[in-house]
């Protein structure tokens, strides 16, 4: 009797073992399986983050014009493009030259010439491998057509028309200082960053003052500029006129007065990253270069972000160097997941 039961049980140890065996296998295939997919999203994730640095090609290009102009060994050096009467200022004798003029508002132009597209190809995925990017705020971005964005943003009187106005105003009339005017000499980088730190410096005030001096001078001056709590890289500069002028023009010239020793490609180079960058704050979406901005303190569509949706903090623009100092900076972190999205 134990004979045969120790016979009918050994299939059934195999089986068992088998079975064992069988299940083993799975899991292991199972545990290579999950492995792959997680090698393959990681691969993936890398993928999309070393693409989507493509839209970096933006900082350069935003001083594309005045590079190609003083590049003296390229056939478009200025000297080569145009003739000496149209640059060439004494100001003892001549009168300001429209063609700097000209060339300084073109200089925006070309930024956004190309700012727009990259940022048209971002937001369609083509950079995210088809994914749209991560949205600045929880609830997401708002939905809207891109050819209205483009027209609103060109079209608004408070924004490139008055800027377009000022700039021809002060120019012509011979108000800006004098080495404004000397086509001498290539871009003094150094000149670029203390233009950008100083507009940002007195721009941080006034935008502080709009904020205080009075519940009616806010509401007729910056409260236009913040009926949008969910910005778009197209509100830059919707605002008011009364905005622009206390916010950006009177900083503009005062920088002028302050660096005074800045050539025309300098003010050039100013004008269009000042601009473009001043654009680029107010995207609804995350560029891959935001964490670096934030760990040396430049402005980010996030940081500007705060400030649209909790309204005191973060009055800075293109760097949080001021309000770090003065206690009014904020990170959208603190306000993750709430209002906004972790990693903005």
């Amino acid at each position: 009797m134990k004979s045969n039961d120790t016979k009918e049980g050994i299939p059934l140890l195999r089986e068992l073992s088998d079975a064992s065996c069988s299940n083993g296998g799975r899991e292991l295939k199972n545990k290579d399986a999950i492995d792959e997919a997680k090698n393959h999203n990681v691969t993936q994730v890398a993928s999309i983050n070393l693409l989507s640095w493509f839209t970096a090609v933006v900082w350069p290009l935003m001083s594309l014009l005045p590079l190609i102009l003083t590049h003296e060994e390229l056939p478009t050096h200025y000297s080569k493009v145009f003739r000496p009467e149209w640059y060439t200022y004494d100001p003892n004798t001549d009168s300001p030259k429209p063609l700097g003029l000209c060339l300084g508002i073109l200089a925006v132009f070309v930024g956004h010439m190309f700012l727009l597209p990259t940022f048209y190809l971002y937001r369609k995925g083509i950079f995210t491998n088809g994914k749209a990017p991560k949205a600045i705020q929880t609830k997401g971005e708002r939905s809207y057509l891109f050819g209205e964005g483009l027209q609103t943003h060109l079209s608004q009187p408070e924004g490139f028309v008055l800027l377009t106005i000022y700039l021809s105003f002060t120019w012509m009339m011979c108000l800006m200082p004098e080495s404004y005017y000397s086509f001498e000499g290539n871009i003094q980088w150094s000149r670029v960053f203390l233009c950008l730190t100083t507009q940002d410096g007195l721009q941080y005030a006034m935008h502080r003052l709009e904020h205080s001096i009075s519940p009616e001078f806010y509401k007729k001056s910056h409260k236009p500029h913040h009926r949008v709590t969910n910005p778009r890289l197209f509100d830059a500069f919707n605002g008011s006129v009364a905005d622009t002028v206390l916010m950006i023009l009177i900083p503009l010239y005062a920088t002028a007065c302050i660096v005074s020793d800045c050539n025309v490609w300098t003010y050039m180079a100013f004008g269009s990253m000042y601009a473009n960058w001043l654009t680029l704050i107010h995207s609804e979406y995350v560029f891959p270069w935001d964490p670096l901005f934030r760990a040396l303190g430049l402005g980010t569509p996030g940081d500007h972000h705060v400030h649209h949706k909790v309204f005191k903090y973060n009055y800075g623009h293109l760097f949080m160097w001021f309000d770090q100092i003065v206690g009014t900076y904020r990170s959208p972190e603190n306000y993750a997941p709430k209002l906004f999205n972790h990693g903005v």
